[in-house]
């Protein structure tokens, strides 16, 4: 089957306060880090700052995402707007993949020159940051199981958090043993676990933005169930897509019989129906052609160049 069913649906206004109460979260971590840097004299704990303030701009793009997905279809989008959550999903992981490209460059030149780092004030910080980013991450964990855009968020603030566990392990070492590197080496185990989890998530967005088959969906098994409806001779031009995350549909020309064309009505019912109960398309458009005068040699999959069918 191409969905999973099985995942906690939530109130949306429930789920709104939640991304609203996170986005409050982190914009208090941001200032409360701005000013203890500047009152500290500390570029790192800026450089967190803004930092976190990303993490707070992941937030708004979901949370504006989740508000116009729930728009319904107008002449300007007649599939509706449910799709902006797959481009903000896109955008979080991307965002991701930087912050993860950026953290090897940084701990990689931290490395070859250990910079001297304030023990006590990482663990402090690391601290309050960890106590957040697990706040924010608890918050959206329910809400990601069925929605790529709300996942994408919760990977951004899950590897926040355990950023500041390691931040924290980190700054204890140094207190104990003074080893400067464990900072570097910190950051590039993070980096590593970011890029891993965001190139293999981002594939999701970018495979229903190309109006790709939804996953795990066996194409040849619902046009074969097609075919095998009484009266159905063969299809042809057929286009699996997802209109939202959990809306697989369906376009193909269906070739019937010319004995059975008189019954094309109840056909074409019988197919819907069955589309709908074995497979979970309940959006599908068929265009019937009758066998004596159905487009020959035609491509199974997408369209033919100039084909009128």
């Amino acid at each position: 089957m191409p969905h999973d069913h099985g995942h906690a649906h939530m109130d949306p206004a429930s789920g709104d306060r939640r991304v609203a109460l996170a986005i409050w979260a982190n914009m208090l971590l941001t200032v409360a880090q701005i000013i203890g840097g500047v009152l500290s004299g500390s570029l790192a704990l800026i450089a967190d700052a803004i930092h976190n303030f990303s993490d707070m701009a992941s937030l708004v793009i979901a949370y504006g995402a989740r508000r116009i997905a729930r728009r319904p279809a107008d002449s300007a989008m007649t599939f509706g707007y449910g799709r902006i959550e797959m481009v903000a999903a896109l955008i979080n992981y991307t965002t991701l993949i930087l912050i993860g490209v950026y953290l090897v460059y940084e701990g990689g030149m931290r490395l070859i020159d250990p910079p001297q780092v304030a023990g006590w004030t990482v663990v402090i910080l690391g601290g309050v940051a960890l106590a957040v980013d697990t706040l924010t991450a608890g918050l959206t964990w329910s809400m990601q199981k069925g929605s790529a855009n709300i996942r994408a968020l919760f990977l951004h603030n899950l590897s926040d958090a355990l950023a500041s566990l390691a931040v924290v392990g980190g700054g204890a070492l140094i207190l104990l043993y003074d080893w400067r590197l464990v900072d570097p080496l910190v950051t590039l185990a993070i980096a590593g676990y970011i890029l891993f989890l965001s190139i293999r998530e981002i594939g999701g967005p970018i495979r229903m933005l190309m109006l790709g088959s939804p996953p795990g969906f066996d194409a040849h098994a619902v046009l074969d169930a097609v075919r095998a409806t009484p009266g159905v001779e063969s299809v042809h031009h057929a286009h699996f897509w997802q209109m939202q995350e959990h809306a697989a549909s369906l376009d193909t020309h269906v070739v019937i019989d010319n004995d059975a064309w008189p019954r094309q009505q109840q056909i074409k019912e019988e197919i819907k129906h069955m589309l709908g109960a074995q497979f979970d398309i309940h959006h599908s458009t068929l265009e019937l052609e009758r066998a004596d005068d159905a487009h020959s040699g035609a491509a199974l999959f997408g369209r033919d160049g100039g084909c009128g069918h």
